[in-house]
């Protein structure tokens, strides 16, 4: 018997329930984080003072804009069944690069190249070392976090670097039709990223490694340049997030983004991008990040104590990772 002629034997004994239960799980893999989102929206609006108000989703959207630019990213590393633990590091390196820089040429533009070309080569080291060297990304990204940081404290003195040009500051504090300017660019990376994932042999070509590596290579998909690309982009996205932060602190600060990789993978994993590669998608990302975001807000409001909230992000998390594996043992039968 072929294997044509089996699946069809299998189509014909799907009964109608069977057909039905496939769709309602569908729907729910598609739509019920946005569910949950929606949800929990609207029981914190009713139920916590100020949480709706225009003043407080700005904020809520500005609190968690670089987190949304390096989670469109780590999207795509987390997708190819790798993930870069030094993009915190990364933001704090380039925001103290780019302040020096900034001092030492009076230029704020030539500052933000410098910073953003910076994170790229931590991007470029990264990937080589994992494609090219098979080095684990745990690893890699884990040492690379080190360096990164060391870079920055060394780079820095261990002190705050101020700017003294006020043009850096406007670049996290101006607005655009009510919104600020790192909203605009989170929301442009999130459209950007999400035509690359889906509209692009790259995103293609991610979703492949992910799926099989050995499999995506023998379909003739260069592995090693599309992971180097990966890590490469993902450390210039970090860059320009660190700068953003920056200019919103009014300074380059070498301790900035201390557990910043731990919240950018979180709000992945709970958007559904799935930690053994191959599954992802833009808007479960963007909710992902969203319901980070507004739990944290909504905790700070209520004013419940920081440890506690450390647990609250941590179980988010452990849910995040159980449903993740549910779904890949669902697939798998």
């Amino acid at each position: 018997m072929t294997e044509s002629n089996a699946a069809a034997i299998a189509a014909t004994r799907e009964t109608p329930r069977d057909r039905r239960r496939a769709l309602l799980w569908q729907l729910v893999d598609d739509y019920s984080l946005i569910g949950i989102f929606v949800v929990l929206f609207a029981v914190l609006s009713m139920t916590v003072r100020y949480f709706f108000s225009w003043d407080n989703v700005v904020g809520l959207a500005l609190s968690v804009s670089q987190i949304g630019m390096v989670a469109c990213t780590m999207m795509f590393c987390l997708a190819s069944r790798d993930f870069d633990l030094s993009v915190g590091s990364t933001v704090a390196f380039a925001g103290v690069f780019c302040a020096i820089v900034s001092n030492a040429t009076g230029s704020v533009a030539i500052g933000i190249a410098a910073a953003i070309v910076a994170g790229a080569l931590v991007g470029f080291v990264n990937g080589v070392v994992i494609a090219k060297l098979k080095i684990n990304a745990l690893i890699t990204t884990l040492a690379t976090m080190e360096i990164v940081r060391g870079l920055a404290f060394i780079a820095s003195h261990g002190q705050a670097v101020g700017v003294s040009s006020e043009a850096f500051f406007t670049l996290g504090s101006s607005q655009f039709l009510g919104l600020p300017v790192p909203v605009w660019v989170t929301l442009a990376c999130f459209v950007v990223f999400g035509v690359l994932l889906n509209k692009t042999i790259y995103g293609r070509n991610t979703l492949a490694i992910g799926g099989n590596p050995d499999a995506a290579r023998l379909a003739g998909v260069a592995v090693d340049r599309v992971r180097i690309a990966i890590f490469l982009i993902q450390g210039l996205v970090a860059a320009l997030a660190g700068v953003i932060l920056a200019s919103r602190m009014t300074s380059g600060q070498p301790n900035a983004g201390e557990g910043f990789e731990l919240n950018v993978i979180s709000a992945c994993v709970l958007g559904g991008v799935s930690l053994m590669g191959g599954r992802a998608t833009i808007s479960g990302v963007l909710v992902g990040v969203l319901i980070m975001g507004t739990v944290q807000n909504a905790m700070s409001l209520m004013n419940i104590d920081a440890f506690y909230q450390y647990l609250v992000r941590g179980a988010i998390l452990l849910i995040a990772v159980l449903v993740d594996q549910l779904k890949n043992r669902r697939q798998s039968r």
